[in-house]
């Protein structure tokens, strides 16, 4: 059985990180997302436990996808729940830099490998912190479109008054 890890803040979730899990479920027996703490992107807009269950909520259709909070190096946690490869979405060129040289430090210091998913065309521009910021004055509306039904309703009780 083949499983694969898809971490990332998920802060929130949006379309185009969605359509990455959708493929990888297609690609692998077994997908694990994993939402975690990134402190290189500030403080996070919803807790590690919010934003598990918008994407246990977003992904209840695939049944071979679990999702799991990360508190640990995303290498570890592929060895802890037997990971044969990290997954990773990219939009656009400017995202494969960040993600090249991580991919090459966890494959130095662990050996895993990782494989580069490119979401569509039709989410390559949407990115967690403009959902944020539209949403955070006023736009939830304008962001529906942008995320899954529990993440557009989450969004709306955060930001209702």
């Amino acid at each position: 059985m083949r499983t694969a890890l898809f971490p990332g803040s998920f802060d929130p979730l949006h379309n185009g990180h969605l359509e990455i899990i959708e493929t990888a479920s297609r690609l692998f027996d077994s997908l694990i997302v994993a939402a975690m703490r990134n402190p290189q992107k500030g403080e996070p807009l919803f807790t590690l436990e919010e934003r598990s269950a918008m994407i246990e909520e977003s992904v209840a259709h695939l049944s071979n996808v679990k999702v799991v909070g990360l508190s640990s190096l995303v290498v570890d946690l592929a060895k802890e729940v037997g990971a044969d490869v990290i997954v990773k979405g990219l939009r656009a060129v400017s995202d494969f830099e960040n993600e090249l040289q991580m991919a090459q430090m966890n494959h130095q210091v662990s050996g895993m490998d990782t494989l580069f998913i490119p979401c569509a065309s039709a989410h390559s521009f949407v990115a967690s912190r403009f959902v944020r910021d539209i949403a955070r004055f006023g736009g939830g509306a304008r962001v529906s479109s942008m995320v899954p039904p529990p993440v557009a309703k989450r969004l709306s009780e955060k930001f209702r008054g």
